[in-house]
């Protein structure tokens, strides 16, 4: 489903309370971590990009779209959070894995580059801060480059 909100604000404010709280302290958590140069965008989701004033050539399967870096979204079933880093940054998704479990107790349900939390109430918020901080845009465009040079 593809949410047609304005903005962060607009979507947020859309969600029920048992998700728009937890939700909202995600947005949050990103947004007092993330380094400087990242932008929150309302795309399909809520979105932190690398704008085209930074890298003008955009994302690769859609060179107009600033590059994706992290967002996240309220599914039917489940919470996510979607970070690009991890997809193809391996170290970057060893520390994920391994740092997990000290600040849940749930089970990781984990895809390529997708986190999906079943209980919206036990979202690591914390773990969720760290993991933002973690790239710089410059660390992400390097490493966004040599993937796609492959």
């Amino acid at each position: 489903m593809i949410d047609r909100s304005k903005d962060v604000d607009d979507y947020l404010a859309a969600l029920a309370e048992d998700r728009r709280l937890p939700l909202t302290a995600m947005r949050d958590a990103i947004c007092n971590n993330l380094p400087a140069g990242f932008v929150e965008v309302m795309a399909d989701m809520p979105s932190y990009v690398v704008p085209l004033s930074r890298f003008p050539q955009g994302y690769h399967c859609s060179p107009d779209t600033p590059l994706p870096f992290l967002g996240f979204a309220s599914r039917k079933n489940f919470v996510a959070l979607y970070h690009f880093g991890m997809y193809v940054d391996q170290a970057l998704m060893r520390w994920f894995v391994e740092a997990y479990p000290k600040h849940v107790n749930t089970k990781l349900d984990m895809g390529k580059s997708c986190v999906r939390f079943k209980k919206p109430d036990q979202i690591p918020i914390a773990l969720i801060a760290e993991l933002a901080a973690k790239r710089s845009v410059d660390d992400w465009l390097s490493c966004y480059q040599k993937a796609i040079a492959r």
